[in-house]
């Protein structure tokens, strides 16, 4: 045996994905003359991926082409990402042949440590996993606190890494930029950016910066970030990512469903794309389309962590408006199988519900239906009732006069639904687009969002005015009573910029403080419209248990 990769490659757990028996043999030969012990194999992506979703490993290294499989190594490991399953500790090196080169290093900036070219020698393999795993050695301490979801802890101390310019410096400037964008705070993340940007333009930087330009509400200049980047790397799949994101936030839906159908073209074995793709285009596109996209990803990965079921809710939703009584029945049987992996998951157990009804209707199960639906509009206010099973809702409520029930209390619920979640014109727009079919309900829900701008700018009127403490009353009695958070966040900033004016003003903010976590963080989320590449981060840490489609899937997998 050669010399050992490093002192502590006897521990490592590796990963080789080949399709070639001989080449996946040389692989494996190579590996333990560096002195790794435990190696498994995969044939197959998608065996690849059960694996990869089941535990964390080391090492993994993967050839690009399969033959038939209809996913390349790319996409497996993209949709990995983007999922979150793939640690920050795991190195990844991918293999491909001349022919695959340019997809293979446009991969190289989304997920992998290193790449080599068809044929490699044993010596090459070596210095590329020899630097990878110094470099992952370095940032250890940055992965722990992770780990522990110390992200701010671990934003700092890679800010630090990445100042220094030592080792790793690049890497651990990514990982602080994600963080930054997490944790709220988008200028720090853009001033990160610009300085790796300056210092080699590299593509996932300026891809990070049009990320913190989009969080700081600079979506044309991110526009314009992303443009030049897609000029300059149109393989680069992730900016498509962004871009759909950025124009959909402009109000472009039909730009944005382009892009994102361009994303998917790239990557047509992306089940994670194929269920951003088929989620925007039900809202705002095709029906029929998305129903085909939904359906691929359904066929492609329904039983990996990497499918979201709001995917599977809204194909059901597709199929109940076209009587298909048994689609309905085999996806509320998937429902029920991955929430039998998770019981104590209100989000799955909101998903079966949506279905059930579906189904019950189809049915003529009228009775069961009703208390279905009620028993989702009983929990309108619960804390963790949140943007993405309002929508699913509101799908439910616009079906049920087609469906010949009528409940007396359905414009209340939807005026409720409407003051909590229409906090901005994207919410609203979304909101709208469950309930196209019927334009009473649209109006209500648009009514809402008048009235919260409206309380909105008397409040600024009262504040202008020099009565921040009269604003800070209007604001805080109407959160209290909608939930809205743009009533949350509008509320503490008022208090914070004029607390010496404001009587009690520390009671205030702690009243404040106290809605908004324990409603804010559910009430304001829009999946569709939103990115966190930050996701990955969270891979360190993520539970055994985690069941596909699941709620640790679930954070931001919807957003273009």
């Amino acid at each position: 045996m050669s010399k050992p990769l490093d002192t502590d490659i006897d521990q490592a757990l590796a990963l080789v994905v080949d399709a070639n028996p001989s080449s996946r043999r040389t692989l494996v030969n190579m590996l333990r003359e560096f002195g790794v012990k435990r190696i498994e194999q995969a044939v197959r992506p998608q065996d690849a991926r059960g694996m990869l979703e089941i535990r964390p490993f080391d090492i993994v290294l993967c050839d690009y082409h399969f033959p038939g499989e209809g996913m390349s190594g790319q996409e497996l490991m993209d949709d990995l990402r983007q999922s979150g399953i793939l640690p920050l500790h795991t190195v990844v090196v991918m293999i491909s042949g001349e022919a695959d080169y340019g997809h293979v290093a446009e991969a190289a900036e989304v997920a992998l440590d290193a790449y080599l070219l068809k044929p490699h020698t044993a010596e090459a393999l070596r210095v590329r996993l020899t630097q990878a795993r110094e470099r992952k050695r370095a940032l250890a301490d940055v992965f722990a606190l992770i780990a522990d979801k110390q992200f701010q802890q671990a934003a700092e101390l890679a800010q630090a890494r990445a100042d220094e310019r030592g080792i790793a410096w690049l890497q651990a400037a990514r990982i602080a930029a994600d963080l930054w964008l997490r944790l709220g705070r988008p200028a720090d993340s853009a001033r990160l950016l610009e300085a790796v940007v300056a210092n080699g333009a590299l593509p996932w930087a300026r891809l990070g910066l049009a990320r913190a330009q989009t969080e700081a509400g600079s979506v044309f200049q991110a526009r314009r970030t992303l443009e030049g980047l897609i000029g300059d790397q149109p393989g680069y799949t992730d900016a498509y990512d962004v871009m759909g994101r950025v124009q959909f936030e402009q109000g472009d839906t039909a730009a944005a469903i382009a892009t994102l159908r361009q994303a998917s073209k790239l990557t047509p074995n992306s089940v994670a794309r194929l269920v951003k793709l088929g989620l925007l285009q039900f809202y705002f596109g095709d029906v029929k389309e998305a129903a085909i996209a939904l359906m691929q990803a359904v066929k492609l990965g329904i039983a990996s962590k990497v499918f979201d079921l709001q995917g599977l809710t809204l194909l059901a939703t597709i199929q109940f408006d076209r009587g298909d009584a048994r689609g309905l029945a085999l996806a509320l049987n998937m429902l029920r199988r991955s929430r039998a992996q998770a019981p104590q998951s209100a989000r799955l157990r909101r998903f079966e519900a949506v279905v059930s009804i579906f189904l019950a209707l189809l049915e003529r199960r009228v009775v069961e239906a009703v208390a279905e639906v009620r028993g989702l509009l009983a929990e309108i206010d619960a804390p963790d009732f949140e943007f993405e099973a309002a929508c699913n809702l509101m799908m439910v409520l616009a079906r049920l006069d087609s469906s010949e029930l009528h409940l007396a209390e359905l414009p209340e619920k939807v005026a409720q639904l409407g003051a909590r979640f229409a906090v901005s014109r994207t919410t609203c727009d979304l909101l709208c687009a469950t309930v196209r079919a019927r334009p009473e309900l649209m109006d209500a829900v648009r009514d809402e969002f008048e009235r919260i701008n409206g309380i909105a700018e008397q409040a600024v009127a009262r504040t202008v005015a020099g009565e921040p403490a009269a604003a800070a009353s209007i604001l805080l009695s109407a959160a209290e009573r909608s939930l809205n958070a743009k009533l949350m966040d509008l509320a503490m900033q008022t208090v914070r910029r004029h607390g010496s004016a404001i009587p009690q003003a520390d009671a205030l903010l702690a009243r404040l403080q106290h809605l908004h976590d324990t409603y804010r963080s559910y009430g304001a989320q829009v999946r569709i419209a939103r990115i966190d590449d930050a996701r990955s981060l969270q891979a360190a840490a993520r539970p055994d248990t985690v069941v596909p489609g699941g709620d640790a899937a679930a954070a931001g997998t919807v957003a273009p």
